[in-house]
């Protein structure tokens, strides 16, 4: 006689079936198959996609404030920079004020928006949004890395928004030499936002982060070498100018200008013992910057709540 007895709903299912406690699901069957860690890949890429497209939708919808915080360095480089063009001798500089200001004003773009990812990530965490965002099927550290690449992703593009002013401030439109800046944002792009997500996975309320980034970031920003020679600081100045993260990236414009426009050889930037660290070097210390301070949120974050 054939066997018609139907298991009910609360009966849990044998360990050798689907579903059942220590496996999977479909993923178990797919890891038998061993196709585990391909699918599992694509599930950790599609959880970064979907971040870097919530921060892509965010910077398209809040055209207004993008506006504005694209203004901020405008001003800086076409008002401030032609007026102290003209009380600055090109002598001093090696390059007029504006293309000397130039660099800094577009670490000046980026570092904005990268620096907001630490501070939504706060107000993610209070409003619980970061708590729903755990309860994926992906690890901690997918997430944060996703957090890490939109704020990279929008950094950059609202510093691409600025090269179209290289050519008021007497750079040439060379496809080369765009493409070299844009790279140097987006890998100071990345070591700023992975330096906030790092900072912001050890303070809990947004007002300490605001209060602390106040107090830090805008001292790096001029121990950077964009607003004028690090030559001319202190010594105890430029000690800690070679060692801000910042100085590097804006060395690192600066020289791209210089190695591909003869004619606008700039004054040097950071200086060890005297001389300049090659360029290939003050890349690879930015890029090591970022990735340390990206582990080392992600072991952080990787805490339970």
């Amino acid at each position: 006689m054939t066997d018609l007895t139907v298991k009910s709903p609360e009966t849990p299912p044998a360990p050798d079936e689907p579903g059942a406690p220590g496996t999977s699901g479909a993923l178990g069957n797919e890891e038998s198959q061993g196709s585990g860690w391909p699918a599992r890949l694509r599930h950790e890429l599609r959880a970064i996609h979907a971040l870097v497209y919530r921060d892509l939708l965010r910077l398209a919808g809040q055209r207004t404030h993008t506006a504005l915080m694209l203004l901020h360095p405008m001003l800086y480089l076409l008002i401030l920079g032609g007026g102290l063009a003209a009380l600055i001798p090109r002598s001093s500089l090696g390059v007029g004020y504006q293309t000397y200001l130039f660099p800094g004003m577009l670490m000046m773009t980026v570092q904005t928006p990268a620096i907001m990812v630490g501070i939504r990530l706060i107000t993610d965490r209070q409003s619980g949004y970061l708590r729903e965002l755990l309860m994926a099927p992906v690890s901690r550290a997918t997430l944060l890395l996703g957090h890490c690449v939109g704020g990279t992703v929008t950094a950059a593009a609202q510093g691409a928004v600025l090269l179209c002013l290289a050519g008021t401030v007497g750079l040439p439109y060379d496809p080369l030499l765009l493409g070299l800046l844009l790279g140097g944002m987006i890998l100071a792009s990345f070591t700023i936002t992975a330096l906030a997500l790092a900072l912001a996975v050890t303070l809990r309320r947004p007002e300490t982060f605001h209060t602390l980034l106040g107090l830090i970031m805008m001292p790096l920003l001029f121990l950077s070498g964009g607003f004028f020679p690090l030559h001319t600081l202190p010594g105890w100045a430029q000690t800690l100018a070679a060692a801000n993260p910042l100085a590097y990236a804006v060395d690192l414009l600066r020289r791209c200008i210089t190695h591909l426009v003869p004619d606008q050889q700039a004054v040097t930037g950071i200086a060890w013992a005297g001389r300049q660290p090659p360029l290939p070097l003050e890349a690879g210390l930015l890029l090591a910057t970022g990735l340390l301070a990206l582990l080392w949120a992600a072991r952080r974050f990787n805490r339970p709540e």
